[in-house]
């Protein structure tokens, strides 16, 4: 992906920016870099973070307090 993006900018200064200008023509390379990148890490990001209800019950029950019931007289122990 790299390699296919370096390439473009390295056929700039190669062959020639053209009508536009180096500067301009680099600036179109490097916005349609910058969407292409961003397109790829939404679709990672959304991938990453789509669970399941079950994962996220699991995951909320393991970050929860825990719950401690208070002992009734009955189970303590006597006292002799």
């Amino acid at each position: 992906m790299g390699g296919m993006m370096g390439g473009r900018t390295v056929n700039i200064f190669r062959y020639g920016a053209g009508a536009n200008g180096i500067m301009r023509t680099l600036g179109q390379y490097m916005a349609g870099s910058g969407a292409t990148f961003g397109f790829f890490m939404s679709i990672g990001s959304a991938i990453r973070t789509d669970s399941s209800p079950i994962v996220a019950e699991a995951f909320a029950r393991a970050q929860r307090r825990p719950f401690i019931m208070a002992a009734h007289e009955t189970y303590r122990p006597r006292s002799q």
